[in-house]
C-alpha cells in the first residue's frame, strides 16, 4: 500500500531543506521525482541523488510566481516521464519583523512564494489530475497555520492560509479522485529558519517541544510517503503535524 513504484511525482522547492528530503524519500519509495526550484545547480544536485536511487528524472527550474513556469514544468514532466500523480508544494520564504515596521514588499513576497505559489501548484497540476480522475497533492503547512509566533505575521497568514486552502480543495476536489492533504512540520532546522533558531527564540521552542530536540527533514518523509501512497486513499482535508508534540503540549516541566 505504500509502495509508489510506476508513479511520477513533482516537488516544487524540491531541492533544499524539507522539499529535498521529500522528493529523495519519494524516490526511495519507488516514485519517478522531479524536484524543481529556481537554481541549475541545485536543480542538478538532487536530480543525481535521485537518479543514483535508480529513479528518472528531469533538470527543471521553476519560479513559483509564474503560471506560465509552473505550467510548463507540468507539461515538460507529463510528456517525458507520463502523468503527474503526486505534487507536493514545498517552497516557502519567512523573515522576522515586527508588524508595525513590515513594509509591503516584504509582505507581499512572502504571502505570494507561501500562497499563491501553492495555489498555482494546486490549480496546474491539479486540472490534469481532476480529468484523469486521480492524484495526490500535499502541501506544506507550518505549527504558525495553528498557533501565533512572535513577530512572523506574514509567514503565520501565509501558512495559516495554505491550511484554509487544503481544506478548501479537498472538499471541492473530493468526488474527482483527488486527496489533497498538507503536513505541518515541527521545529525544523533549515537554511530557512537556522538563524533564528539560534537565538532565545530556539531555546525557548526547545522547552516547548516534548520530546525536547528539534526534528530533521528526513523526519517528514514517512509522512509525505504515506499521504502520497494507496494508504491514505480514505485521507484527504488534513494537515498532519509532525512535530515532537508541540501542539499538544501545555505545560511539559
Amino acid at each position: 500500500m505504500f509502495d509508489l513504484c510506476g508513479k511520477r511525482a513533482v516537488v516544487v522547492g524540491g531541492t533544499s531543506g524539507i522539499g529535498r528530503s521529500i522528493a529523495l524519500g519519494l524516490a526511495q519509495a519507488g516514485a519517478d521525482v522531479v524536484a524543481a526550484s529556481r537554481s541549475n545547480d541545485s536543480v542538478d544536485a538532487v536530480a543525481l541523488e535521485i537518479e543514483k536511487i535508480g529513479r528518472k528524472t528531469l533538470r527543471i527550474t521553476t519560479d513559483i510566481l509564474s503560471w506560465q513556469s509552473l505550467e510548463e514544468l507540468h507539461d515538460r514532466v507529463s510528456s517525458d516521464l507520463g502523468d503527474v500523480d503526486i505534487l507536493v508544494n514545498s517552497a516557502g520564504v519567512t523573515k522576522r519583523i515586527p508588524t508595525l515596521e513590515c513594509p509591503e514588499e516584504d509582505w507581499n513576497k512572502i504571502m505570494n512564494v507561501n500562497l499563491r505559489g501553492t495555489l498555482y501548484g494546486c490549480q496546474i497540476f491539479g486540472r490534469a489530475m481532476i480529468e484523469r480522475g486521480r492524484g495526490k497533492i500535499i502541501n506544506i503547512a507550518s505549527l504558525s497555520t495553528f498557533v501565533g509566533f512572535h513577530e512572523v505575521a506574514a509567514y503565520g497568514a501565509s501558512k495559516a492560509a495554505v491550511g484554509a486552502l487544503t481544506k478548501s480543495l479537498a472538499v471541492e476536489w473530493a468526488q474527482t479522485g483527488i486527496c489533497v492533504n498538507a503536513i505541518a512540520p515541527g521545529i525544523v532546522p533549515t537554511e530557512l529558519n537556522r538563524a533564528l533558531l539560534e537565538t532565545a527564540r530556539g531555546k525557548e521552542l526547545l522547552t516547548r517541544t516534548p520530546m525536547g530536540r528539534f526534528g530533521a527533514p528526513e523526519e517528514m518523509v514517512g509522512t509525505a510517503v504515506y499521504l502520497a501512497s494507496d494508504a491514505s486513499a480514505f485521507v484527504t482535508g488534513q494537515i498532519i503535524a509532525v512535530d515532537g508534540g508541540y501542539l499538544a503540549s501545555g505545560v511539559n516541566q
